[in-house]
């Protein structure tokens, strides 16, 4: 790619809408402000390009930032993951937001799960006697871009969406589209299990499991405050705690948690995350 091909790519990665990225990694719009996303990181403002993250103090302007701090990546990659998923020119057509697309479920690439298993448990450290179950279920499969496809199940253990994650060096996070979190979510460990743990994404409940045996260890998606099958937990009388990350954005929503339902507890990683406490562990 010539200086003047690789210049005019990302001026129109770029000028991608922001509301797509944001779509493009499960972040959800506030229902009362058009203007506020509910994301991973925590709450993000929208003013055109233009987006700022209260929770973090940070703020940036068109997709290729965005694209960045909603990652955690560099340039280079962000462009990669931006051009992964809108490769041909000119920006995206935004699903109006009265609309709910219809899930697309990744299709399994059997050829790459050796590459997603190696990511799992080599990189992340994760146990074998866990993730092969998943497997074997279909839980967890891999895609044909060797992402890590953790099923989110609702009523009857049927699939609502899914959790993706890069495992090649374009390391990345987000949901499959039309993804419904709030009507299920993945979950590791007895089903009928007296303590639940939540934590924010399929690989720290996987994590979460292997180091609190016994538990059924859930991911919610992101971290976020009151997803709507939690009061199902409740009622059914589990002992229910908030293993969010150790920092801001994870104190910050625990917080908001427990005042919304204050027979949660907080259960903080003792370091940033659970992955973190078992790789150190290992």
């Amino acid at each position: 790619m010539s200086f003047q091909e690789r210049r005019e790519q990302t001026v129109r990665l770029r000028s991608i809408p922001l509301e797509a990225v944001l779509r493009a990694v499960g972040a959800e719009p506030d229902r009362r402000d058009k203007a506020k996303w509910h994301t991973a990181l925590g709450v993000l403002s929208v003013c055109g390009m233009k987006f700022v993250n209260w929770n973090q103090s940070h703020g940036g302007g068109g997709a290729i930032d965005l694209a960045m701090h909603l990652n955690a990546m560099d340039f280079r990659a962000a462009v990669g993951w931006l051009v992964h998923r809108w490769p041909c020119p000119g920006p995206p057509q935004l699903v109006p937001s009265t609309s709910k697309p219809k899930l697309a479920l990744p299709q399994p690439a059997p050829a790459r799960l050796s590459s997603v298993k190696r990511y799992l448990i080599s990189e992340r450290a994760l146990p074998d006697a866990l993730i092969e179950p998943l497997i074997q279920s279909g839980v967890l499969y891999a895609d044909i871009r060797a992402n890590a496809v953790f099923l989110l199940l609702g009523n009857n253990q049927q699939p609502v969406g899914a959790e993706l994650r890069g495992t090649t060096e374009c390391s990345w996070r987000g949901l499959t589209s039309g993804s419904r979190k709030d009507l299920g979510y993945f979950a590791i460990g007895p089903q009928h299990a007296r303590d639940v743990i939540l934590c924010e994404s399929a690989i720290d409940a996987i994590s979460c499991a292997a180091l609190h045996a016994g538990s059924l260890c859930i991911s919610t998606s992101g971290a976020r405050p009151s997803p709507a099958w939690l009061v199902h937990l409740l009622y059914q009388g589990c002992r229910i705690y908030c293993g969010f990350d150790a920092d801001p954005t994870g104190d910050h929503m625990a917080k908001a948690m427990i005042a919304l339902h204050p027979a949660i507890q907080r259960l903080r990683p003792p370091l940033h995350d659970w992955n973190d406490v078992l790789k150190a562990s290992a």
